[in-house]
């Protein structure tokens, strides 16, 4: 999550979210396709995962508005084969390859892509953790340019580490190719006041999953 538009958590004015009854899986056949292709070539290993997440975020604010979930994949898988050399802008826009494509270092099966459904992203520990269950933790005020997981509204708040989820990828980094970094991953609990101000439910309490980087000791 950077500073962008899809960073909603806390912000006004976008109405109440409202849950589709019975929906489904996907609303048209062209989804089916845009998910087997970010699917597809996933396996190919061109991009992470985080960085594709990153081009999502990079959208501009109306495009993103505009846009559908699938239609975000979509704009976002775009970005990334024009970024990484697969198609250029011009044959995007005509539909069709216009010059010969760039070859991949292997050829992707079916079996990839559903190997690819669930990859796993725990790591070996560098270090021990530096937090334990019930440490108090206030989260780092970070505004970075590039993609990261610590959403905007917990920013520069102190709560407690109610559990310890491993060591991960740390996407900060996977995001911007500089590597998996793995670093230890927290649940921490907030209260409603802590994150919203006083007027906030007393009764409500908000839990997010929090890298090690993204804290300091209360």
């Amino acid at each position: 999550m950077t500073n962008s538009i899809h960073d909603m958590g806390g912000v006004h004015g976008f109405g109440p979210v409202v849950a589709e009854p019975n929906e489904p899986q996907f609303h048209a056949d062209w989804e089916k396709r845009v998910l087997a292709m970010v699917r597809g070539m996933g396996a190919t290993g061109q991009w992470t995962l985080d960085e594709f997440r990153a081009s999502q975020e990079h959208l501009p604010p109306l495009t993103y508005l505009a846009s559908s979930y699938f239609e975000r994949w979509c704009r976002g898988l775009e970005r990334q084969v024009v970024a990484h050399g697969l198609a250029g802008e011009d044959e995007l826009a005509a539909g069709h390859s216009l010059r010969e494509g760039k070859r991949l270092n292997r050829k992707l099966t079916l079996d990839d892509a559903k190997a690819n459904r669930y990859p796993r992203f725990d790591r070996p520990a560098p270090a021990p953790a530096r937090f334990r269950e019930g440490d108090r933790v206030r989260t780092k005020n970070l505004n970075p340019v590039t993609h990261t997981r610590l959403p905007r509204y917990a920013r520069a708040k102190t709560g407690t580490v109610e559990a310890i989820r491993g060591c991960h990828v740390f996407p900060d980094t996977a995001a911007l190719g500089q590597g998996e970094n793995p670093q230890w991953l927290y649940t921490v609990v907030f209260s409603a006041r802590e994150l919203w101000g006083e007027d906030a439910d007393p009764r409500l309490r908000v839990s997010i999953e929090a890298f090690e980087p993204y804290l300091d000791p209360a």
